[in-house]
């Protein structure tokens, strides 16, 4: 077979193709499977078979999981495009929406992380612990371990 020739739609693809293709190792395929991320189907001798449409879903999940997009998030933005058949442009355009909002409650976060950052770098004490200004007595401590500010963050992110 040519290098450059068509491909049917319906045509199905092996793992190592899968692979081949999107640059994800099989490994990964077979978990962003078990996760509801993408979908098989399987020979009779139970080799996994990929329709090409999964080309798409795969290179977007590899995508936010460069950018440190939570698994998660990517199942939830694109759920409801369906698996078992060519999505159309319609299906893609509505989770293009429900992804954009995810992206963008993710920016707003990082935006107010980066400036609490650089209020705290900016006050000179280095030290979120010892900060007079963001945590006066270490007053933090007594909510719990952990990142406690970034946390609100994260939770007022959850509740927008």
């Amino acid at each position: 077979m040519r290098m450059n020739a068509p491909h049917e739609p319906e045509e199905l693809m092996t793992i190592g193709e899968m692979g081949r293709r999107t640059g994800v190792a099989a490994s990964a395929l077979r978990y962003y499977e078990d996760l509801g991320l993408i979908a098989s189907v399987r020979t009779a001798g139970n080799q996994r078979r990929y329709a090409r449409h999964m080309l798409r879903r795969v290179s977007l999940v590899s995508v936010a999981k460069r950018l440190g997009i939570p698994l998660a998030d990517v199942g939830a933005a694109f759920g409801d495009v369906p698996m078992d058949r060519t999505p159309s442009h319609a299906e893609w355009q509505r989770a293009s929406r429900r992804w954009r909002r995810t992206l963008e409650e993710r920016r707003r976060a990082i935006e107010r992380l980066e400036h609490e950052l650089t209020g705290c770098i900016g006050c000179g004490c280095l030290s979120l612990k010892a900060c007079a200004l963001l945590n006066p007595d270490d007053a933090l401590a007594a909510t719990g371990a952990g990142p406690r500010r970034l946390e609100d963050v994260i939770e007022d992110d959850d509740e927008a």
